[in-house]
């Protein structure tokens, strides 16, 4: 199986990919402006070059567990790439994710100006592998 991670923000779409179904890589950060018709678009394009079975959706959920405005944002982009696409989407929690991310590009000795232009990308792995590690011990304790 192939998928590819997704992490919805306000300007930018991190996407990650994973080939093996084992590891998740950064693959690239979309620049948009709530344009979302012409990502769903743009997505589209990266799961047929890859040829690719799932998505994985980054869901922002609020530290206390609640949903917010932009977990329902996230939502309707699911349903949008669910329709215009026609593979499944699977939300899974993001709590954490760029903080995670920035932290490890801290670790590289990466400068600010570095982290902003993947920050975004390397959480969508995070967020991929996540979901990854939660379907494989899912699968183990069958």
């Amino acid at each position: 199986m192939k998928y590819l991670g997704l992490d919805l923000g306000s300007r930018t779409l991190g996407v990650a990919i994973s080939t093996s179904g084992i590891f998740a890589s950064e693959l690239k950060v979309i620049r948009h402006s709530e344009e979302y018709d012409r990502l769903v678009k743009e997505v589209e394009e990266i799961v047929k070059e890859y040829k690719i079975d799932e998505i994985v959706l980054g869901l922002p959920k609020n530290m206390n567990n609640t949903l917010g405005e932009k977990a329902n944002l996230s939502y309707e982009f699911k349903d949008k790439l669910e329709k215009e696409i026609g593979i499944p989407v699977h939300l899974e929690d993001e709590r954490l994710t760029t903080v995670i991310a920035n932290n490890a590009l801290i670790g590289m000795d990466k400068s600010r100006k570095q982290r902003k232009k993947v920050v975004d990308s390397v959480a969508s792995a995070i967020i991929l592998e996540s979901y990854l590690n939660r379907i494989k011990k899912e699968e183990e304790g069958k």
